[in-house]
């Protein structure tokens, strides 16, 4: 397992935001990084919607005219 490298970032969090964190023992650090994680993964979903939208579209254009594919194999 490899160890990613880390490095320090200041950030600027509520005070009320961060007090509570510490009253309830959270990890900020980790609380952030994950969130941050959360927004980087949402962006690119978005993004990705928006650069395919029209393959979608065509896809669903077709299935809407056409049927599935294979429709008659399903066994529900």
């Amino acid at each position: 397992m490899s160890i990613e490298a880390r490095r320090p970032r200041d950030l600027s969090i509520s005070e009320t935001l961060a007090a509570e964190a510490e009253a309830l023992g959270l990890d900020v650090t980790g609380a952030a990084e994950k969130g941050i994680a959360l927004a980087i993964k949402a962006e690119k979903e978005r993004r990705w919607k928006i650069e395919n939208a029209e393959a979608i579209k065509a896809s669903n254009d077709y299935v809407a005219k056409h049927g599935l594919p294979l429709a008659k194999y399903r066994l529900f």
